[in-house]
């Protein structure tokens, strides 16, 4: 069963930091090929969705305030281990997350920059498309909402 934590920046242990980031790196840089700064400067800001099993940290976003990325509330760096995908973990992650925005924000207003590739599974979410296709770091992208 996926444990999910939430906290701030702050309350972020380092090992829990130092295997966000590792498995951000995996999947983001490693797996898709993409050099980008994952460190955005932004971790700060967010509050950390964090799926354990056991001490493993296998599920991960990062949710944002109203105005703090989106004008909409947002959830961003979502990422599931790549052995463990079939499993589930990437909808029960996205529904904590979303979960959290509306408890912590007051909101259920959320925006969503996913890669296009992933469309169908935020649909399944309750998430709807808006505008065209874009790239981003290289990889096509789309601007998604639920409301």
């Amino acid at each position: 069963m996926l444990e999910i934590y939430i906290k701030s920046f702050n309350q972020l242990s380092l090992d829990e930091l130092y295997y966000l980031l590792q498995l951000r790196s995996e999947v983001f840089v490693v797996e898709q090929d993409c050099v980008y700064q994952d460190i955005d400067g932004k971790d700060h800001k967010a509050l950390h969705v964090i799926g354990k099993i056991e001490d493993s940290i296998i599920a991960y976003t990062r949710i944002f305030k109203p105005g703090d990325y989106f004008k909409e509330a947002s959830i961003g760096r979502v990422v599931v281990s790549k052995n463990k995908r079939y499993l589930n973990y990437g909808h029960q992650i996205m529904v904590a997350s979303v979960n959290a925005i509306e408890d912590t924000y007051q909101t259920i207003e959320v925006k969503i920059s996913a890669q296009k590739y992933l469309e169908e599974f935020y649909n399944k979410l309750g998430f709807k498309t808006i505008g065209d296709s874009y790239l981003e770091d290289g990889i096509p992208h789309i601007a998604m909402v639920k409301n």
